[in-house]
């Protein structure tokens, strides 16, 4: 009997849902405290994820979800960034 390949969740900051790790966008902080959008899901750090919506964008930057998740100060640039990757995607 063949088993089912088990698929990775992670929840959103956004709109609080689980849903597969292949479809968000993963935000990590490194050891030094280095905030980036890891675009490949492999980089060393603590991970954040969001679905690539502008909606849930909007509802993570309101409760500055971000801020929460990595227990430090997130600059606008990070947002703006994040923001970027997602209005890219929609294209």
């Amino acid at each position: 009997m063949v088993r089912a390949k088990k698929i990775p969740l992670r929840q959103c900051l956004g709109c609080m849902e689980s849903k597969p790790k292949k479809e968000l966008i993963r935000v990590v902080r490194s050891k030094d405290g280095q905030i980036s959008i890891d675009k490949t899901g492999k980089l060393a750090g603590r991970g954040a994820y969001i679905c690539d919506d502008i909606q849930c964008f909007n509802k993570l930057k309101k409760k500055r979800g971000l801020n929460r998740a990595f227990s430090q100060e997130i600059s606008e640039e990070i947002y703006e960034q994040l923001c970027g990757e997602i209005k890219g995607d929609e294209k």
